[in-house]
């Protein structure tokens, strides 16, 4: 990591050290709202075939930063590369979002899912990580990124998306020692899988929890927490300098929880003020969020009144990373991301 990046408002934020303002990158923030990925998505003529090409992967992690100049970049890529590459047949269905043709059911299954070399099996991603990084500007941090294993393991057991998650919470509630294999296994192929993006060129990294929310608070902190806290101890031994943020929809609740893994910031979703956020968890992290994606439908005149909003919650100090409470919907205008960016940019500039 050089040290113009190093110093960077997002990664001094992560730090919470002062900054001028307030820095500003977005989930999901190359994506579908965006007229150039939909032709580049075009030319690749499918979902994985443009993951899963280094130089297009590349192409679209740029075209936000180009046309906004975002103080952070992710990784353009997605949560279920993991099991992918464990070759449980990953496919995407118009409409209703991904699915595996063999999904992990049984006991037998969790004990026979194979494990990755994340430079051999995911070296498309890894030559992603490092196209990207070479053609970024060299002030702008590169994250890298994985999904819980917990929220992994909805799909994988599923074999799709759900909406009541019966099959997973079944496997933790009948086979807890199972269910526990399993997450461990996850765990350590993701600690492996961001570790080789850090090696690759990722300056920052971070966990989507996407389903967290869905548990009960004990079977949260049994499984969904205890392996992202399983993650966080393999990174601190292999890449202590790399900052960790951790986000989970729907997981307010557990917020203290969260901080104490160790981590170096905790995203936080629309449910909840960021001021009684920083109240909570204090100085131990920074804080990510939190603007509802929906206000990016609106117009210029609410936007600007919404993102005031979430500055003044987080209030003065240093800590904050302005983001959505979620990923960035497609039927958003691109007028209105620019918008977005120029309101933070002015409203929290510090004198």
């Amino acid at each position: 990591m050089t040290a113009s990046r190093h110093d960077s408002l997002f990664m001094r934020a992560l730090r919470r050290e002062e900054v001028e303002r307030t820095p500003i990158w977005l989930m999901r923030q190359a994506g579908r709202y965006l007229p150039e990925y939909l032709a580049t998505r075009e030319r690749a003529g499918s979902f994985l075939e443009l993951a899963g090409t280094p130089e297009l992967a590349c192409e679209v992690t740029l075209q936000p930063i180009e046309r906004y100049g975002f103080d952070a970049s992710i990784l353009f890529s997605d949560i279920l590369i993991i099991p992918h590459a464990m070759g449980r047949g990953l496919g995407f269905a118009p409409g209703e979002g991904p699915y595996f043709e063999k999904p992990v059911r049984t006991v037998a299954d969790i004990d026979n899912l194979g494990r990755i070399d994340p430079n051999d099996d995911t070296g498309y991603v890894m030559e992603a990580v490092r196209l990207i990084r070479a053609a970024l500007p060299e002030a702008t941090p590169l994250i890298g990124f994985a999904g819980s294993p917990w929220t992994v393991a909805t799909y994988l057991i599923e074999g799709k998306s759900s909406k009541d998650y019966a099959l997973a919470k079944k496997l933790l509630l009948a086979e807890p020692a199972a269910a526990t294999r399993l997450l461990d296994h996850l765990a350590d192929s993701t600690a492996d899988y961001l570790i080789a993006q850090v090696e690759a060129g990722a300056d920052a990294l971070m966990i989507f929890d996407s389903w967290g929310g869905v548990l009960s608070p004990r079977l949260y902190h049994e499984f969904s927490l205890a392996s992202q806290q399983r993650i966080v101890e393999k990174l601190d031994q292999h890449c202590p300098h790399i900052p960790l943020i951790l986000f989970g929809k729907g997981c307010g609740q557990h917020l203290e929880a969260m901080a104490e893994t160790g981590c170096a910031a905790l995203g936080v979703d629309w449910t909840m003020d960021l001021s009684v956020a920083r109240a909570r968890v204090g100085d131990q992290v920074a804080l990510q969020g939190n603007l509802d994606p929906a206000v990016m439908l609106t117009t210029p005149e609410v936007i600007e009144r919404e993102a005031r909003r979430v500055l003044d919650s987080f209030g003065e100090g240093p800590g904050h990373i302005f983001n959505l409470g979620h990923g960035i919907t497609p039927q958003v205008d691109p007028d209105n991301v620019a918008c977005l960016v120029e309101t933070v940019r002015r409203e929290s500039r510090r004198t």
